[in-house]
């Protein structure tokens, strides 16, 4: 065995027991071999969900197809590729290897020591590893958990539409206004509703009192998600909102938020204001929050899809995350076209430098 391969069992083992036992590819629910735990409660009795929470993981959000109708992963496959994705040394940024279906050309893929030589970037292993390595946070095959094939249900002719004119946009460089609003940091696709594992640096912190429930989540742009729980009625459908209009309830020990009134701009996959996220958080354990959502939009797909991602307890702080502090990349990245622009016209007048 290899020094890498016995780190690697090393490290699934101490993952094993970090995070909270599994039956049948779900997390094991309260009453389930945890017959001590009892739900903490705020002072005003609504179940305690507050500290830091951690959705990192590599179970993508729509099933590979080479995993077809397979719902859960096996006892051995889990195994495998939790000592995979969490050896050291492994890419965090390397989502897509959970597609790969030969092991050893997935293991390849993993570390960035065998990346293209021309992909210049930082070192992923040692900025973006967590003290707990990101492994996988259930044994399900997707986080989408409706449809069962675990992948988005078919797209609308006007929501396949809207994709394709988005794809058209991210080669736009005639200003800053036709670049998406990513990269101008104004909001990320992930930030919700509905809340989507990013990348990297994927953690939650959540806040209450009698009248809100606060999520403020590490990587994003804009401000916590101050979710109002008061009864208020949402606001008018005239008004629309980058991050949509939010409002909770109580069902039981299960916190409700249902979302609209999104403006056009903000896309998810095709989504735009047209969309409805109704959200459920429910504490199971003291180290878990099940959180599942449901999106519908009739105009972009042809039947509503739900996800399941487990907020495992993790330990703070965070950090501020500037992204770019008011972006003055976009000038370099403006700059660049026009340069483009002129070199292209002086090469087909002929006129270039030498």
């Amino acid at each position: 065995m290899s020094h890498r391969q016995l780190a690697a069992l090393v490290t699934v083992i101490v993952v094993g027991m970090l995070l909270p036992p599994a039956v049948g590819g779900q997390a094991q629910d309260a009453a389930e071999g945890n017959e001590d735990w009892v739900l903490p409660r705020t002072p005003d009795g609504q179940p305690d969900m507050q500290g830091y929470w951690t959705t990192q993981t590599f179970t993508p959000l729509e099933r590979p197809a080479r995993l077809a109708d397979q719902e859960f992963f096996s006892d051995e496959e889990w195994a495998v590729l939790q000592e995979q994705l969490t050896a050291e040394g492994v890419d965090p940024l390397q989502r897509n290897a959970i597609t790969i279906a030969d092991d050893g050309e997935r293991e390849r893929a993993l570390y960035q020591d065998n990346r293209d030589p021309s992909y210049v970037h930082y070192d992923n292993e040692i900025w973006l590893r967590t003290p707990t390595p990101k492994g996988l946070s259930t044994r399900r095959t997707s986080l989408i958990t409706h449809p069962r094939n675990g992948r988005l249900p078919a797209m609308t002719a006007a929501g396949a539409a809207r994709v394709a004119h988005e794809r058209a946009m991210r080669n736009n460089f005639t200003g800053y206004e036709t670049r998406g609003m990513m990269e101008r940091c104004i909001i990320w696709a992930h930030e919700g509703p509905p809340m989507l594992p990013p990348a990297y640096n994927d953690v939650h912190q959540i806040f209450q009192t009698p009248d809100h429930f606060v999520v403020f989540t590490e990587i994003s742009t804009g401000f916590p998600r101050m979710i109002p729980i008061d009864g208020r009625p949402p606001l008018p459908a005239a008004i629309r909102q980058l991050h949509g209009d939010w409002r909770g309830r109580w069902e039981g020990d299960t916190l409700v938020v249902e979302s609209g009134n999104f403006v056009a701009r903000r896309n998810l996959r095709g989504s735009n204001e047209h969309r409805h996220v109704v959200e459920r958080f429910t504490r199971i354990s003291e180290n878990e929050i099940r959180y599942e959502f449901t999106v519908n939009d009739p105009t972009t797909w042809t039947s509503p899809w739900s996800a399941e991602v487990p907020m495992i307890k993790t330990e703070g702080p965070m950090f501020e995350y500037g992204c770019h502090e008011g972006n003055h990349g976009i000038v370099n990245i403006l700059s660049i076209a026009r340069n483009l622009e002129r070199q292209a016209a002086e090469a087909a007048a002929g006129t270039g430098s030498r």
